[in-house]
């Protein structure tokens, strides 16, 4: 499983496709990351922990699947990188360490969580307050669930049948919502785009599908 993970041209290819366009949008709308301390909230196996830990940033990578975080503590023997990889729910983690990161990250997990307000207030508690958390996730509307439904899973397979759920898409108004309620202002959303063509992956003004979004301490 762990080769798999990080085998770019794998199953996990579009996280490592988009991985690059991740860390240029957290990079650039936080002031750059060498030094920071920095909270990656649903890690998985760790692909974006590390290209953070490579610019020098202290790295926390948080989720609750046993075998994804047993992948990224054997990456990092590879890699000769540090990052604390931890198994804990974030909102336990926001009583133990409140006030403590000036970067939080929460990519590709918000459509996968029963309470995604719960998730993003978690955040808002472990962030400092001049620092800045990260979204990614996907549109709800039709030509969402085509391209990241129908065509990623059921036609060009670039993923498992069943990872994704139309319910649990979330809207750019939806993530505005809970982010003001939980007192974090979204300063920004940017699009991540596919082009079937060129099998490659862009950011831009188009929200359609999968998007990216940047929010601060009120």
């Amino acid at each position: 499983m762990a080769s798999r993970w990080w085998d770019p041209e794998g199953e996990f290819k579009p996280l490592h496709q988009i991985n690059p366009l991740r860390l240029d949008y957290i990079s650039h709308l936080s002031g750059g990351l060498q030094g920071k301390k920095i909270l990656d909230v649903g890690c998985g196996g760790g692909i974006l922990s590390e290209s953070m830990a490579k610019l020098q940033a202290d790295v926390t990578g948080i989720d609750l699947g046993d075998g994804p975080l047993e992948i990224a503590r054997l990456h990092l023997l590879e890699s000769g990188l540090e990052v604390d990889y931890r198994k804990i729910p974030v909102e336990q983690l926001a009583e133990e360490m409140p006030g403590q990161f000036d970067v939080v990250t929460c990519m590709e997990m918000l459509e996968h969580v029963p309470d995604p307000g719960s998730i993003i207030a978690a955040c808002k508690k472990l962030v400092k307050p001049d620092g800045h958390v990260f979204f990614s996730t996907i549109n709800r509307n039709p030509a969402a669930w085509l391209t990241a439904v129908v065509g990623a899973e059921h036609i060009m397979k670039m993923l498992p049948v069943g990872t994704h759920h139309y319910q649990k898409f979330i809207r750019p108004s939806e993530l505005e919502s809970w982010c003001r309620a939980t007192d974090l202002k979204l300063d920004d959303c940017t699009g991540i785009i596919y082009n079937p063509l060129s099998r490659a992956f862009t950011t831009g003004k188009n929200l359609t599908v999968n998007y990216m979004g940047h929010a601060t301490p009120l």
